[in-house]
């Protein structure tokens, strides 16, 4: 039985539309450069009215099973933050768009932006019990705020698709992992609400925190030396967090966090972030696109991947790049996703923001504004209705 178990296959997608900041400062009087260089963030995406987690989930999991197939997918975690039920996992509306088969399991995790990492590691442990299945990851969500308040700039949209197997053809994942829990409120939704409320002092401590705590934890593991990692991808709920992260990590460590060095450890990974804007779960695994797709040969090298979710829980791990991982890469799709997108004004980004389906049961349609693959189409019932393009 091979012992080596990772991520086989990464795929990603993200919403129809663009926001960029320059708009979004011309409407507040905000100076762009606490944008730009205060956040690190350029432009957001924004979903169009007939798209969430679940058409974008299914548009990123889609070129995974054209290549490889579904004979092997006997699995599907679903990690979100933006569940549409409280009952049924949005990864069932997926199982059915995208055509894997009945004989297949699907649930749905949750803890903030934490839960495509604790899905990554699930589903390493069902190939290791089972080395001929794989395993469908999937991380998707919409970052909303309220309008004019502090966390709007930092919105996005964003889901990603990773296929875990045996001898996997990007990254193999190693042990061990450092973990951390901390009973913080930074950030957190309530049920009766569909935007999210933070503190944001207090979520940028408790990172830091959660960042020495899985460090510790790793190191206390048996882990690597932080001089053995090529690169680092972070939780990146503005991009400017990952420097600050990883610069407390340096520090940690008594090393000098100078600019340079950190951002030869993680500039590559902020590309795709910085312009499509935190997309929760995704947002890690959106920061290894970014990597693969930029950097030279990485074969034999170690990343060294942190995850954090507010509220809190985080978690360290290393992953090797596997020899030939650049013949697998979704580079031009990858591009094109971002570049597809469409700009738009503040006027229509608001009236994004506010659009909602009703919640009376009776029938309701979406207008027709996505030109991917997935729609959500409406409502009917109280039951939403999905169509393929």
């Amino acid at each position: 039985m091979s012992n080596s178990i990772g991520i086989h296959d990464l795929s990603f997608a993200t919403g129809e539309f663009v926001l960029p900041h320059t708009t979004l400062a011309a409407y507040n009087g905000t100076e762009i450069g606490k944008y730009h260089v205060g956040i690190g963030q350029e432009s957001m995406s924004i979903p169009a009215a007939d798209e969430d987690i679940v058409t974008m989930a299914a548009a990123a999991a889609a070129p995974i099973v054209a290549r490889h197939g579904t004979d092997r997918i006997r699995t599907v975690v679903f990690a979100t933050e933006s569940s549409i039920d409280q009952a049924k996992a949005a990864g069932i509306y997926v199982h059915s768009l995208i055509g894997l088969p009945s004989a297949t399991r699907v649930v749905e995790l949750k803890q903030a932006c934490y839960g495509a990492t604790a899905g990554l590691q699930f589903a390493i442990g069902l190939v290791r019990r089972d080395p001929a299945q794989q395993v469908l990851v999937i991380a998707s969500d919409v970052s909303k705020y309220d309008l004019d308040s502090p966390g709007e700039a930092t919105q996005g949209a964003a889901a990603v698709a990773m296929l875990v197997s045996v001898d996997p053809a990007l990254v193999r994942i190693e042990d061990p992992s450092g973990l951390f829990t901390a009973d913080v409120m930074d950030f957190w939704r309530p049920n009766y609400r569909d935007t999210a409320l933070v503190d944001g002092q207090e979520s940028i401590g408790a990172y830091l925190q959660a960042v020495e705590g899985t460090w510790k934890d790793y190191q206390e593991q048996g882990g690597r030396s932080l001089d053995e990692f090529a690169a680092f991808c972070y939780h990146q709920p503005f991009t400017k967090m990952a420097y600050k992260a990883h610069s407390h990590l340096l520090n940690f460590n008594g090393y000098d966090a100078d600019k340079e060095a950190v951002t030869a450890a993680l500039g590559l990974t902020t590309a795709y972030n910085r312009v499509i804007g935190n997309s929760y779960t995704a947002s890690v695994y959106l920061g290894l696109a970014a990597l693969l797709d930029q950097a030279d040969d990485l074969t034999g090298k170690s990343v060294g991947f942190l995850s954090y979710g507010s509220g809190s829980v985080a978690e360290f791990f290393a992953g090797t790049v596997v020899a030939g991982q650049r013949e697998h890469l979704r580079t031009e799709a990858n591009r094109e996703a971002i570049v597809r997108r469409r700009s738009i004004d503040y006027a229509e980004y608001r009236a994004l923001h506010e659009h909602r389906l009703p919640a009376d049961g009776g029938d309701h349609s979406n207008p027709v504004q996505t030109t991917g693959p997935f729609r959500l189409a409406g409502i009917s019932g109280h039951k939403r209705i999905y169509e393929k393009r």
